[in-house]
C-alpha cells in the first residue's frame, strides 16, 4: 500500500487545528434498509466539502514557493484550496472548467483566490493549470492524483471509525477518486468500501474493468464534482486492491437523493454530495439484512435555485 494508516494518523494530527471534525449521524433502520445506517456529515466541512482536508495536508506538509499554489477544480477542490490558502496566508490561483456552477465559483472567490476559466471540461482546466505551474513555479495541488491529497482525505475515515465503530460497509462517491482512495487506505481489509459513480461519469468503474486507468466520456448532473475523465495511476493502484466494487447510479436517482436529503433532513446537497446515498436508496447497492452501512454525504456547494427547482417543481 502506498498510503498507510500511520500516514493518515500523522496527517490528522497536522490538520486537526485547521479543519472541522464533522459530526456523524448514527441511525437505526433508515432509507429503506433494515439495518443501522451511519452518515458522516462531511458537507459541513470548511468550504463545503471534504476536500479541505487534503488541501490543508498538502499546504502544511510541503514548501510553498513565492508564486503560491495553483489547482484545477470542478469547484469543491478549488474552494478548499482557496480557503486553506487564505487561512495560511498563501496566494492561490484556481482553474475551473466552464461547467462549474456559479455557486462554487462564488465560494472560491469569497476566499480571495484568483479564478481562471480553463476550458470546457475538468481535463481542460487541469491542462491550463499545469501550464501555469510550469511557467510560474507555483505549487500544484492536485485534487486526487497526489499522495498528500489522498492522505488528507483519509482523515475523514479515521474520525468516522472513532465515532461509528464496527461498520460493515461504507458508500463513497467517486469523481477522481481521492476521497475513496483515502477512505480505502484507512479501512483496507477491515471494512468493505464501495465506490459510487454516476452512470455518465464512471472513470473508476471503467478503469477497474479495464485493468488500468482509462479515459471516459463525462455527462452527468454531478459532472462538476464527479467529472474526472481518468483516475490516474495512484488512485487506480489503491482502489484496485482495496475497493470492493463500484456501484453506478442514474442522474434521476441522484436527484431523488437530493430531494430526500432536503425533505427529511433539511440538508442542501449538491448532486455529487448525494450520489453515495443515491446508491442505497435506489438499490444500486443492496445491503444484506442487518448490514451496518455508512454513507458519506460529501458536498454542499449547491445552487439553491436549482435545488428549489427539483424540490418544489
Amino acid at each position: 500500500m502506498p498510503i498507510t494508516r500511520a500516514d493518515i494518523e500523522a496527517a490528522h494530527a497536522r490538520i486537526a487545528p485547521h479543519i472541522r471534525r464533522t459530526p456523524v449521524l448514527n441511525m437505526g433502520s433508515a432509507f429503506g434498509h433494515d439495518g443501522p445506517v451511519s452518515l458522516k456529515l462531511e458537507f459541513l466541512q470548511h468550504a463545503g466539502s471534504f476536500k479541505t482536508r487534503g488541501a490543508f495536508n498538502t499546504l502544511l506538509s510541503k514548501e510553498v514557493p513565492a508564486a503560491g499554489v495553483a489547482a484545477a477544480s470542478g469547484g469543491n477542490h478549488g474552494a478548499a484550496v482557496a480557503y486553506a490558502a487564505k487561512q495560511l496566508g498563501v496566494k492561490a490561483r484556481i482553474f475551473v472548467p466552464e461547467i462549474s456552477s456559479p455557486a462554487k465559483i462564488a465560494v472560491i472567490r469569497s476566499h480571495g483566490a484568483e479564478v481562471m476559466i480553463g476550458g470546457a471540461r475538468y481535463a481542460d482546466a487541469q491542462a491550463a493549470c499545469d501550464l501555469y505551474v510550469a511557467e510560474s513555479g507555483a505549487l500544484r495541488i492536485h485534487p486526487f492524483s497526489a499522495e498528500s491529497t489522498v492522505i488528507g482525505q483519509g482523515t475523514a475515515a479515521l474520525e468516522w471509525e472513532q465515532d461509528a465503530p464496527a461498520l460493515d460497509t461504507v458508500l463513497v462517491a467517486v469523481g477522481g477518486g481521492g476521497l475513496i482512495s483515502g477512505v480505502a487506505s484507512w479501512w483496507a481489509g477491515r471494512v468493505k468500501v464501495v465506490g459510487v459513480e454516476p452512470e455518465g461519469s464512471r472513470a473508476l468503474h471503467a478503469s477497474l474493468e479495464a485493468g488500468q486507468p482509462v479515459d471516459v466520456e463525462v455527462d452527468s448532473v454531478a459532472a462538476d464534482s464527479l467529472g474526472a475523465k481518468n483516475t490516474g495511476d495512484l488512485v487506480y493502484s489503491i482502489c484496485r486492491d482495496t475497493v470492493d466494487h463500484v456501484a453506478l447510479v442514474t442522474d434521476p436517482a441522484i436527484r431523488d437523493a437530493q430531494r430526500l436529503l432536503w425533505r427529511d433532513y433539511r440538508i442542501a446537497s449538491e448532486p455529487g454530495g448525494a450520489a453515495a446515498l443515491a446508491a442505497l436508496v435506489s438499490g444500486a447497492y443492496k445491503p444484506r439484512s442487518g448490514e451496518r452501512v455508512g454513507v458519506l454525504p460529501c458536498g454542499a456547494n449547491v445552487e439553491l435555485a436549482k435545488l428549489a427547482e427539483i424540490t418544489h417543481p
